[in-house]
C-alpha cells in the first residue's frame, strides 16, 4: 500500500525545453533526423543545407527539431552546433543540465561488493516509472573461498530527492540465489533458494550523465532446511543513464 501511494503521488516527468536558441539554419550538407533521442534510432528524414529548423525540446544530448513542413526528429547536440543561428552566428548549446537527472528513464550499472563474505560482481538495469520510483533488475556473480554462485533479483526502489546531486533511497525485492560449494573430497549438492531483501543506499551524480551509488541490503534466504539464512551485502556501482 505504501509503494502504491508513492506511485500515485509522485510527480510526472518534466519536459526540458531545448535552450534559449529557438531556430537554426543547417550548415552541414544535411541534418539527420532520428526517430528517437539516440544513435540507435533510425534516421527517418534529412534536412538539406540552408533550411531552417525549430528547436522543440531536449533530452540529455539530443534535441527534438521541426522543419517548416512540420516534420519532427531528434538531432545530436554535436551536429546542431555545426549549424548557424538565423543571424549567421555559430550555435552554442550547453551540455545536459541538472534537469536531465529527472527526465531520463533508463539506467545501466556495473558494481563490485560483498555478499556474506564472498566477492560480488554485479550488473543491473533500471527503468524509472516516475521521478522517484525505479524498477531494477540485478544479476551478480558470487566468488568465495569455499563456494561460488549466482544471485538474480528484481525489486523496486524509492529515491527521496531525485533532483539533488546526492540523494538517499530505499528498496525491496526478491529473487533467486544459487550456491555451488567447493569440495575435493566429498561433492556436496548445489543449492538454489528463493530470497527477499530490503535495502538502503545513497546515490550521487559525478556528472549529468553518470552517477555512483552505494547500497546495503539485508537478505532473507528461504532454504529447504529447518532454519532460513540472513546474509547481507554491500555494493558500490557506477551508473550511466539515458
Amino acid at each position: 500500500m505504501f509503494l502504491l501511494a508513492l506511485l500515485l503521488g509522485a510527480p510526472a516527468f518534466a519536459a526540458q525545453r531545448a535552450d534559449a536558441v529557438k531556430s537554426v539554419v543547417v550548415k552541414d550538407p544535411y541534418l539527420e533526423l532520428h526517430t528517437g533521442p539516440g544513435r540507435g534510432y533510425p534516421v527517418a528524414q534529412v534536412v538539406d543545407r540552408g533550411a531552417s529548423v525549430s528547436l522543440v525540446r531536449r533530452r540529455t544530448d539530443w534535441i527534438k527539431v521541426r522543419n517548416d513542413r512540420g516534420v519532427e526528429g531528434w538531432v545530436n547536440r554535436a551536429q546542431l552546433e555545426r549549424t548557424l543561428t538565423p543571424d549567421g552566428e555559430p550555435v552554442r548549446l550547453a551540455g545536459p543540465g541538472p534537469d536531465s537527472r529527472l527526465e531520463h528513464r533508463w539506467e545501466t550499472s556495473v558494481g563490485y561488493g560483498d555478499f556474506d563474505g564472498a566477492s560480488m560482481v554485479s550488473a543491473s538495469g533500471s527503468y524509472a516509472l516516475t521521478q522517484s520510483i525505479v524498477v531494477r533488475a540485478d544479476a551478480s556473480q558470487l566468488l568465495g573461498n569455499f563456494s561460488n554462485g549466482w544471485l538474480v533479483t528484481v525489486g523496486i526502489a524509492h529515491i527521496f530527492m531525485p533532483q539533488w546531486r546526492v540523494s538517499p533511497f530505499v528498496g525491496i525485492g526478491g529473487g533467486v540465489v544459487q550456491i555451488s560449494p567447493k569440495s575435493t573430497l566429498v561433492q556436496p549438492e548445489d543449492r538454489t533458494d528463493e530470497t527477499a531483501y530490503a535495502g538502503l543506499g545513497v546515490r550521487g551524480f559525478l556528472t549529468d550523465r553518470f552517477l555512483v551509488q552505494a547500497e546495503y541490503r539485508k537478505f532473507q534466504v528461504f532454504t529447504s532446511r529447518d532454519e532460513n539464512e540472513e546474509p547481507d551485502s554491500w555494493t558500490v556501482a557506477f551508473t550511466y543513464f539515458f
